[in-house]
């Protein structure tokens, strides 16, 4: 065994006094531990919160999304959608119109997003696990529906149930247009409501899904488009997402859906990096009783240096029994912070300990998700920082063994 780490280990499980340096070492690990649990579980929830956001945007978002690199919309031709359809990994081409609109029932109206999709966008299933009321549909029987979310049909005061009475969509076509005749200045047409969605806040309470040719009509886009929405064949994303770039070149942008949102992921990504940070300024400062630890240990065991001194141990050995004493006693609350905080994130994931605390939540319950980088990272932050609060003392000790060896 190393005779260093042989004589830090019974300093450290050393019993029988239980001095003011004993209390230390004790505070140190707990200190280190409570530091280490909360920076894996802190990093933990955000990982949930950036799964949870995905599945919430791959729901409502596509895979891939093509948009003209200038300009809100580009003429959509068969032969494109061929040759796209053609690229290999795409499965499914969508062709979207998407604008704001003015929506009536009754006596409620409200400004929503309009978004006509044409008809294979049911074949996606992307909305699938989230219509709470009514059925899934676009057409039927030659009637184009419209999908509403939930706001918009709370707002509304929507019936899915009444057959007889239609939304009203209006769209303003140009407020520059000198004409007497008001209706000239918009175009309106009405559609039924078909079934409610609900996803998240912002989508629920903004957007409503139409058949295509009910947003060109209205519109009056003609062949134009402002987004295909591509889903692959789960060959590859960003393989295809190559493909079509080089099929299509710089009119267009070919968007992942990580890009389509890439403010809130990159605001996402540096919240978590800042609290990283912030927790990993709270493991220093809880290792600071380490250095404390071991200083007091240096001139405490002076005595047993000499002893060493006159057994023939070199200055290496004594500095090496010291940064192992550090290592013993952070390594020991690190690990017990990694298994604690470990535990705390798999009864957050299963049984549900902290609650999200709002009645219209997504989720009942904080998401968690363990990554083992968050632990690898953990853990060499650690062993630096083991590193700088014990070089100090260690080199104590040394000197003060170099003055005894003269």
């Amino acid at each position: 065994m190393n005779i260093s780490f042989f004589i830090a280990r019974k300093y450290f499980l050393s019993r029988r006094k239980k001095n003011f340096i004993n209390i230390i070492s004790i505070l140190s690990v707990g200190s280190v531990s409570f530091a280490t649990a909360a920076l894996i579980v802190v990093l933990s929830v955000f990982n949930g919160l950036e799964e949870l956001l995905r599945s919430l945007y791959t729901s409502f978002d596509p895979e891939l999304k093509i948009e003209a690199s200038k300009g809100k919309s580009f003429p959509v031709n068969d032969s494109l959608l061929y040759r796209i359809g053609s690229v290999p990994g795409v499965k499914t081409v969508t062709e979207v119109v998407e604008d704001y609109a003015y929506v009536r029932y009754r006596q409620a109206d409200m400004v929503v997003t309009m978004k006509g999709v044409s008809e294979n966008f049911i074949d996606q299933h992307r909305l699938d696990d989230h219509i709470v009321e009514g059925e899934l549909k676009l057409m039927k029987d030659s009637i184009p529906y419209a999908i509403l979310g939930g706001g918009v049909r709370y707002t509304l005061s929507a019936d899915i149930e009444d057959p007889t009475t239609a939304l009203q969509v209006f769209y303003v076509k140009n407020l520059r247009q000198n004409s007497l005749d008001p209706s000239k200045l918009y175009s309106r047409k009405g559609i039924r409501p078909g079934s409610v969605f609900s996803i998240e806040k912002t989508y629920d309470e903004n957007y409503m899904f139409v058949p295509l040719s009910f947003a060109v009509g209205l519109l009056d886009y003609g062949n134009k488009r402002t987004s295909l929405e591509v889903q692959t064949d789960g060959s590859g994303t960003l393989a295809t997402q190559r493909k079509l770039k080089a099929l299509l070149g710089d009119r267009f942008s070919v968007l992942t859906n990580e890009e389509q949102h890439k403010d809130l992921y990159r605001l996402l990504k540096m919240e978590k990096l800042v609290t990283f940070l912030s927790l990993t300024l709270l493991l220093l400062v809880g290792s600071i009783n380490i250095f404390f630890n071991l200083m007091m240990l240096a001139i405490d065991k002076k005595k047993d240096i000499s002893i060493l001194n006159a057994l023939g141990a070199s200055q290496t050995t004594v500095r090496n029994v010291f940064l192992t004493e550090g290592a013993i006693i952070s390594f020991t609350g690190a690990g017990i912070g990694l298994i604690f905080g470990a535990v705390l994130c798999y009864l957050q994931s299963t049984v549900g300990l902290v609650g999200m605390g709002m009645e219209n939540a997504i989720v009942n319950n904080y998401p968690v998700r363990m990554h083992f980088s968050d632990f690898f990272l953990t853990g060499a932050v650690m062993t630096i920082v083991t590193l700088l609060v014990s070089l100090r003392p260690a080199r104590l000790a040394a000197r003060s063994y170099s003055v005894h060896h003269l």
